[in-house]
């Protein structure tokens, strides 16, 4: 399979928070890029299309995220910001 993306994605295994509307959620980062991630969720018909990704390491660390695909468990984000 072709690799579309522009960035490549660093694997990772990192504890984070799905956070939206004042309710937050568990999820663990599988990789990140400059432009998105793929996380793992419990249930993933609970995350909403826009949510924030807190890490829980470092709560500085901040995404404004959309959903970019769903495949079962696993979920593909585009950051809205690059920071």
């Amino acid at each position: 399979m072709e690799e579309k993306r522009r960035y490549p994605r660093t694997e990772t295994d990192e504890p984070a928070f799905v956070s939206s509307g004042g309710s937050v959620m568990r999820c663990v980062v599988r990789n990140v890029s400059l432009e998105g991630a793929a996380i793992d969720v419990e249930n993933a018909a609970f995350v909403p299309q826009r949510f924030r990704l807190v890490m829980a390491n470092d709560s500085s660390i901040v995404h404004e995220c959309r959903v970019a695909w769903i495949q079962k468990n696993r979920i593909g984000l585009t950051f809205i910001d690059s920071k």
